[in-house]
C-alpha cells in the first residue's frame, strides 16, 4: 500500500477519523484534519512542479508542517527529501542540490543560513516555501530574513515589491489560500515508487541519501507497531528524533500512520523536556537513535521517576548499562538493536545475551575480512579482555543479500561497494564469540595502535562507563610524537557530580580487563559531545580538537607516563607536547 493510500484510509475510518493523530504544544490533529492538510500540501506542490524529478526538501525542525510536508508529497506523488537542519555553508547546499530538490519547504529561522547558498543549491527562489506558523518571539513578528534572502533574486537590486513581501519565495499561508481547497489530486503511485530519501549520518564520510520506498515505509511501520510495541489505538508516540532521519519516519511516524495512534513531537530533543512530554503526552512508546538515553540518565534522579505512561523504547546504541539503569528507573522495557538506515542487517539484543553483545544474528549476518573470509572466533582471557582483536575482527555483512536496501540516490559507486558478491556490507567492526553471538567494535575510525598493538575503541568505552559517574565515553586516538596512537577517552558525567582526577584512577586500575595500554593518556570532560543531530557521538571532530587548548572547549587531563596520576592538561604542556612533535618533525599531523 502506498503511504498516501494509508492517509486516505484513516480519515475515511470512521472509528480512525476523529482520533487525534499528532499533537505539539497545544495543538492537537485528527487524522481527518491530517488528510484535509495534506490534500493542501499536495496541491501545493503540484502547482510548483516544473520539472522531473520530482522532489521536495524539508528543512524544518519537528513541527506539525513536516508531517503535512510528508502526506503533502505522499498524496502528490513526489519524493520528501529531509534536509540535516544541522548543516551549513556548502554542505547544505551540497545536500540540496545532490538530491535535486525542485522545491525546498523551510521555516523563517533558516533563512540566514540559505541565503548564502541558494544559488549553489539549485533551488529557484520562488520555489522556497517558507512557513512562520510555529515560530515563537520576535522573529515571527519580523519578516526582515525572508526579504533578504528574496533580494537575491532580485536582478534590479530594489528588494522585493511590498504586495510581495518574498518577493519569488513564497508564504505557505499565502501560497495555499491561493490554491484554495482543491480535491485530492489522487495521483496514482507504485509501492516500489520512492517515497523518501534519508541521508546516512556521515560520521565518516559524507552522507549519502537512502531511497526508501512506499513499499517498505509502510510494511515497516507495520512491523515495528506489531513486533515491537504491539501498539493500539490509544497508544501514544514521542518523537524527539529529528524527523530528517530514518529512525524517526520508520520507528515513530510510520508505526502510527498505520495503525492509527497518535504521536507527539517536540523540536529538537531535550533530556530535560523528555519526562514531562512524556508525561503531558500521555507517550506510550519512545524511538531513538544514538545516546539520549544516556543524556537522560545523566539527569538527577527523582522519587517519582517511573510515574509515566512508558511502555517500551525501541532504537540503536544503547549500551547493556544504559538499558539495564533506564529500564529500573523508568519502569519500561528498551529493546536496542544493531542496525542501519539502509536495512541490509537487524540484529536484537535480547535479556539474556552477554552483555557486551548485540545479539545472536540471523542466520548468514558474518565477520569477515576484506576478500570474504570469514574471521575465527574471538578469545577472550579469564577477565572478558578480547586477546586476538586483530585476527577477529573484521566487517558485519549480511551474506544472503542486501536485505531492505533499495539503493543510494546518484552514488553507484557507493551502491557497488555496499552490495559487492550480493552481499551487504555495513561498513560496521564487529566479532563473533565462540557461541555466535555478535559484538559490534565500531567503525574503521575506531581502531587505534598504541606500541605495536592494534585494538578498537568499543571495549574501553564499555569499561570506562562501568563509573558510577560516568554517563558516555568516547574512545579515539591522538597522535603520539613517538609514533602511533595515544588514547583519549572524552567523558560525559552525570548532572550534579564533578570528575576528581585520583579517584577515577584508582577505579582504572581496578578493572581487572583494562589492558595497560588501553588506559587513556588524556581526558576531555565534557557536557556534551560533538554530535551529529541524531545523538551519534562524531569522533572525527573529536579526532580533530585532540588535546588542542585552541580547539577543545572542555577541560583536559593527562598522564605524561603511565606510573603518573592525573593532573590538569594545561596550555603550558600543550606547548610541551608541540615542542616534541616539532623536534621529530611531525608537527603538521597536530593540526589535521
Amino acid at each position: 500500500m502506498p503511504v498516501g493510500d494509508l492517509i486516505r484510509a484513516n480519515a475515511a475510518d470512521p472509528a480512525r477519523a476523529a482520533r487525534v493523530f499528532l499533537r505539539f504544544n497545544d495543538t492537537r490533529v485528527t487524522y481527518a484534519d491530517y488528510y484535509g492538510e495534506c490534500i493542501r500540501w499536495a496541491n501545493l506542490f503540484i502547482a510548483n512542479r516544473d520539472a522531473s524529478p520530482f522532489h521536495v526538501g524539508v528543512l524544518l525542525d519537528n513541527t506539525p508542517d513536516y508531517f503535512y510536508a510528508l502526506g503533502g508529497a505522499a498524496l502528490a506523488g513526489a519524493v520528501a527529501v529531509g534536509i540535516n537542519n544541522t548543516k551549513r555553508g556548502a554542505y547544505l547546499a551540497r545536500d540540496v542540490a545532490y538530491t535535486d530538490c525542485q522545491i525546498l519547504v523551510t521555516e523563517q529561522k533558516y533563512l540566514p543560513l540559505l541565503a548564502p547558498v541558494i544559488d549553489a543549491s539549485g533551488v529557484r527562489p520562488e520555489h522556497v516555501i517558507v512557513t512562520r506558523r510555529w515560530t515563537e518571539g520576535p522573529e515571527r513578528a519580523n519578516p526582515g530574513s525572508l526579504s533578504d534572502l528574496a533580494a537575491r533574486s532580485d536582478p534590479t537590486g530594489s528588494g522585493p515589491a511590498e504586495s510581495t513581501p518574498a518577493a519569488g519565495l513564497r508564504d505557505l499561508d499565502a501560497a495555499l489560500a491561493a490554491l484554495g481547497d482543491g480535491p485530492d489530486p489522487h495521483v496514482s503511485v507504485d509501492d516500489a515508487a520512492p517515497y523518501v530519501l534519508v541521508f546516512t549520518s556521515g560520521t565518516v564520510t559524507a552522507p549519502k541519501a537512502v531511497i526508501c520506498s512506499h513499499g517498505r515505509m509502510v510494511e515497516t511501520g507495520k512491523n515495528i507497531g506489531a513486533t515491537i510495541y504491539g501498539i493500539m489505538p490509544d497508544d501514544v508516540g514521542y518523537i524527539a528524533m529529528p524527523l530528517f532521519h530514518a529512525n524517526a519516519l520508520m520507528c515513530g511516524f510510520m508505526p502510527a500512520l498505520y495503525y492509527g495512534a497518535g504521536v507527539a513531537m517536540i523540536r529538537k530533543f531535550s533530556k530535560t523536556a523528555w519526562l514531562r512530554d512524556v508525561r503531558r503526552y500521555g507517550a506510550t512508546f519512545f524511538n531513538y537513535t544514538g545516546k539520549p538515553l544516556a543524556y537522560i540518565l545523566s539527569t538527577p534522579r527523582q522519587a517519582d521517576d517511573q510515574r509515566n505512561p512508558l511502555r517500551i523504547c525501541y532504537g540503536n546504541e544503547g549500551s547493556h548499562a544504559v538499558v539495564k539503569e533506564f529500564e529500573g528507573r523508568f519502569g519500561c522495557r528498551v529493546i536496542d538493536v544493531f542496525g542501519s538506515s539502509e536495512g541490509g542487517v537487524g540484529v536484537t539484543r535480547q535479556p539474556d545475551d552477554p552483555p557486551t553483545s548485540i545479539g545472536m544474528p540471523a542466520f548468514g549476518i558474518r565477520v569477515v575480512d576484506t576478500r570474504g573470509n570469514e574471521r575465527p572466533p574471538a578469545r577472550f582471557d579469564a577477565s572478558g579482555r578480547l586477546l586476538n582483536a586483530d585476527e577477529a575482527i573484521g566487517e558485519i555483512v549480511n551474506t544472503v543479500g542486501v536485505g531492505w536496501f533499495e539503493g543510494y540516490y546518484k552514488n553507484p559507486e557507493a551502491l557497488q561497494q555496499r552490495t559487492r558478491n550480493g552481499w551487504y556490507w555495513t561498513g560496521d567492526l564487529g566479532y563473533k564469540d565462540a557461541r555466535g553471538y555478535l559484538y559490534f567494535a565500531g567503525r574503521d575510525i575506531e581502531w587505534l595502535r598504541v606500541d605495536g598493538e592494534n585494538f578498537v575503541a568499543r571495549p574501553i568505552e564499555e569499561i570506562v562507563q562501568r563509573h558510577a559517574d560516568v554517563i558516555l565515553a568516547a574512545v579515539y586516538g591522538v597522535p603520539d610524537a613517538d609514533g602511533g596512537d595515544r588514547v583519549m577517552a572524552a567523558l560525559v558525567l552525570r548532572d550534579g557530580t564533578t570528575f576528581a582526577a585520583q579517584p577515577f584512577a584508582d577505579f582504572l586500575r581496578a578493572q581487572p580487563d583494562l589492558s595497560p595500554k588501553w588506559v587513556p593518556t588524556y581526558l576531555r570532560i565534557a557536557t556534551e559531545l560533538p554530535q551529529t543531530a541524531t545523538a551519534k557521538v562524531l569522533k572525527t571532530e573529536l579526532r580533530r580538537q585532540k588535546f588542542r587548548p585552541d580547539l577543545c572547549p572542555d577541560p583536559l587531563y593527562w598522564r605524561p607516563r603511565p606510573d603518573e596520576p592525573y593532573r590538569r592538561f594545561t596550555a603550558a604542556d600543550y606547548e610541551q607536547v608541540r615542542a616534541q612533535f616539532e623536534r621529530v618533525g611531525k608537527l603538521a599531523v597536530l593540526d589535521l
